[in-house]
């Protein structure tokens, strides 16, 4: 079962959403507020959010960003009257992983939030075992030696990336681009802290890594 953060002003359109929502299987819960659908979203432990732009207290592009900045893996579709091609270019480099205008059709809306979730599944991605190391991210933690570390959501989006591309050279631009969007204007030097901060939870050594290397030149690389 999936749990969606529904993020919408419109009482009768909330309500709606819910009930076909829930039809569907998932778990919904819902704030009409912009301020409290901030404090519901980095709370964290949803599939998905579904957030609309006008709204009370915050407007849905402050909580999009303010979000983003410490959870970049939780899919976010947006779902507002405002349809210029301005508002959507803006959403999409807020973060956002799809846009929907109203009036909207059900089906359409079903379907899409069914697309974002088989790309983001409900419990995001399970376990892997790194040598001595056992990478949980679904409870967004290392766990080596009985010691738990705990990830940063950055850090987990980080390492899952790199999990899901085993054994290629990744670039430092690529990192940038997939986990943090150029859009937050990071450096290269913030590949290579979080990566130093990875190796400390990963690695028995993390000045001689076993897991995951440098690749001088060109970035780095998981290996088994």
């Amino acid at each position: 079962m999936s749990l969606i953060l529904l993020v919408e002003d419109d009482r009768d359109m909330a309500m709606g959403l819910v009930h076909n929502l829930e039809a569907e299987g998932h778990s919904v819960e819902h704030t009409a507020d912009g301020g409290q659908g901030l404090a519901r979203a980095l709370a964290g432990g949803h599939d998905l959010v579904i957030l609309d732009l006008m709204l009370p207290g915050r407007s849905g592009f402050e909580v999009l960003e303010r979000m983003r900045a410490v959870d970049p893996e939780t899919p976010v579709l947006i779902l507002s009257a405002r349809s210029t091609e301005m508002d959507k270019v803006h959403g999409f480099r807020l973060g956002a992983d799809d846009y929907l205008t109203k009036p909207f059709g059900l089906g359409e809306l079903l379907a899409r939030v069914a697309a974002r979730l088989r790309r983001h599944p409900a419990g995001a991605s399970g376990v892997a075992r790194l040598g001595d190391a056992t990478v949980d991210l679904g409870r967004s933690c290392v766990e080596r030696d009985g010691q738990r570390h705990d990830l940063t959501p950055f850090e987990r989006a980080l390492l899952r990336y790199f999990l899901e591309n085993p054994g290629r050279v990744i670039e430092r631009t690529e990192l940038l681009n997939k986990v943090w969007g150029y859009q937050r204007f990071p450096t290269t030097r913030t590949v290579d802290n979080h990566v130093a901060r990875l190796r400390k939870k990963l690695e028995r050594d993390p000045s001689a890594p076993a897991h995951l290397k440098t690749v001088h030149g060109l970035g780095y690389r998981l290996g088994p």
